[in-house]
C-alpha cells in the first residue's frame, strides 16, 4: 500500500490558458494573492456568468500557479506560447499527482517506446491499476472517471502535447524552460514527452 493520496478533483477545468495568464500577470503586479482574488471577483476578470463560477475557477488557477517557482512564474508571464503551455502542464502535474504519475508512467513511457498513440484504454488501464492501491481512486464514480479522462486528454491537446487524433507531440523545451525546471526539480522533465534532458 502506498502512502501518497491522490486528489481526484482535477475535473474542474482544462488548461485555462488565458485565465491563468491573466491571474499570473495580476499577481506579478500586486504581489498579493488576496488582492488578486478581490480584483478578479469584483471586476469579473474571468468573465464568468456567476460569482460562484468565478470563485471556483479562480481557486483552481491559484492552486495551480502556487506550484510554480518565482522564475517559472516569470517565464509563464513573459515566455513564448510554447513555454507557457509547457509551464501550465507542469502546474497541473505538480498540483495533481495522479496526472503527474500518468504523464510519467504512461505518456513518457509510450513516447520512449516510440508508441505515440495515446488511447482511452491507456488511461483506463492506468486508472484501474491505481484504483487497486488507492481507495480514493476506487471511490470515484463512473461519471467522474469518464469526465476526468476527458479533461486530461483536453489538457494535453490544449498544452499542444497531443494532436486532436490523440497522437503525442514531442515537447520542445527551450533553454530558459530547461533552466527554470532544473532549478526546481530535474525529475519534472519526466512529465513531458521528451528523451532524457540531462
Amino acid at each position: 500500500m502506498t502512502g501518497k493520496k491522490y486528489s481526484m478533483s482535477f475535473t474542474t477545468a482544462p488548461l485555462l490558458y488565458n485565465e491563468s495568464l491573466l491571474v499570473a500577470a495580476l499577481f506579478a503586479r500586486q504581489q498579493n494573492w488576496q488582492a488578486v482574488r478581490e480584483i478578479v471577483l469584483a471586476e469579473n476578470r474571468l468573465q464568468m456568468r456567476t460569482l460562484n463560477s468565478s470563485k471556483r475557477i479562480l481557486q483552481e488557477i491559484t492552486s495551480r500557479l502556487h506550484q510554480l517557482t518565482p522564475a517559472q512564474l516569470d517565464l509563464l508571464i513573459n515566455g513564448s506560447r510554447q513555454e507557457q503551455n509547457n509551464l501550465l502542464w507542469l502546474t497541473i502535474c505538480k498540483r495533481y499527482r495522479f496526472i503527474y504519475d500518468f504523464a510519467v508512467e504512461v505518456i513518457r513511457e509510450k513516447y520512449l517506446r516510440l508508441d505515440l498513440d495515446l488511447s482511452y484504454d491507456d488511461y483506463d488501464l492506468y486508472f484501474n491499476d491505481k484504483a487497486e492501491w488507492h481507495p480514493e481512486v476506487a471511490r470515484v464514480t463512473e461519471t467522474t472517471r469518464l469526465k476526468g479522462r476527458q479533461v486530461v486528454f483536453k489538457m494535453l491537446r490544449e498544452a499542444e502535447l497531443m494532436t486532436s487524433q490523440n497522437r503525442l507531440i514531442p515537447a520542445l523545451l527551450t533553454p530558459s524552460l530547461i533552466k527554470a525546471i532544473q532549478q526546481d526539480n530535474s525529475a519534472h522533465f519526466a512529465i513531458f514527452p521528451v528523451t532524457d534532458i540531462i
